[in-house]
């Protein structure tokens, strides 16, 4: 059956026709003529029945249905560019496309990296960041790093490690004082994470602390952006350690409390059942857990560093 989609060169046209709002700014940049660019917009409005310009003595402008049709051209032409640019890159390679969450990714897993390309050196890993589970059939991942509790359909999970928060703040809110009690720490701005939205209450019942306050400050996606927050003196966050280890030895962020959130979830990589048989992705996985298990190991006797 044949597909009902326009020629591509209309859609170039009518992509960048829109995004100048002018056909002759379209014409330059595509080294075309005004009256091909016309007749390509023309014939994209015949094929769609329906008109995306309305043309004047002045010029022209997008109508509502042309405003619309644009936005979703131009996502879909970033997409096919990005493709085009990635199979041109590759060049024959086995390549990893991993979704990772983005502090960790940052974080401990990118100054790691180099050990597996120098292992690994046919292999490319390309990282994006994604901070929620996600249908790996509605995406062009191959595998993923996520914090939560390996229920994923669909996956083989591998566990990599576990996090033990503590509230970390800038030295400055530490004062005099080398530590804060709970109590002190429950009458600061608690800065909250979106992912993690029970963190300070479950950190407070885990020492028998029932504080009204405690789901109550501003949000940040990222642990990063609570790291930035606590370091500007905003307030008190909970953080894993093993996440701001540079910002810990250069005193930007001291631990306010020692108290750890245990938690029984942890990092995983993430695999597809239909993955799972990738020669480059078996590579990765063995020298992530490795690797990870390395770290563990190292840092067991730490106390808030990790939990195995």
């Amino acid at each position: 059956m044949r597909r009902k989609i326009p020629s591509t060169t209309a859609l170039v046209c009518f992509e960048a026709a829109a995004r100048h709002e002018s056909f002759t700014k379209a014409a330059q940049e595509l080294s075309l003529t005004q009256g091909a660019v016309c007749r390509q917009i023309g014939g994209l409005e015949e094929f769609l029945n329906v008109e995306l310009f309305r043309r004047s003595r002045r010029g022209v402008k997008l109508t509502e249905a042309g405003l619309s049709y644009s936005r979703r051209v131009a996502t879909q032409l970033d997409a096919v560019e990005r493709d085009t640019l990635s199979v041109m890159g590759q060049q024959g390679a086995n390549v990893i496309e991993l979704a990772v969450v983005p502090t960790f990714g940052t974080q401990w897993l990118l100054p790691r990296l180099k050990d597996f390309q120098q292992r690994h050196p046919e292999v490319t890993v390309n990282l994006t960041n994604r901070t929620r589970p996600f249908l790996f059939a509605d995406t062009h991942f191959d595998a993923a790093i996520y914090f939560g509790d390996a229920d994923w359909s669909g996956t083989q999970s591998h566990r990599l490690m576990g996090e033990s928060p503590v509230p970390v703040c800038s030295p400055a809110l530490l004062g005099k004082h080398r530590t804060l009690t709970p109590q002190s720490i429950a009458q600061l701005p608690l800065l909250q994470q979106t992912t993690r939205p029970y963190a300070w209450r479950q950190w407070f019942d885990s020492l028998e602390m029932n504080i009204a306050r405690d789901m109550t400050g501003p949000r940040y996606e990222l642990f990063s952006m609570l790291a930035q927050a606590a370091m500007h003196e905003m307030g008190i966050a909970l953080i894993p350690p093993f996440l701001i280890q540079r910002e810990l030895e250069e005193r930007r962020l001291v631990i306010a409390n020692p108290h750890g959130l245990s938690s029984v979830k942890a990092y995983y990589l993430m695999i597809p059942e239909r993955k799972v048989e990738s020669a480059s992705l078996r590579a990765f996985r063995d020298w992530l857990v490795t690797e990870a298990q390395r770290y563990a190991a190292a840092h067991k006797d730490e106390s808030g560093l990790l939990t195995q």
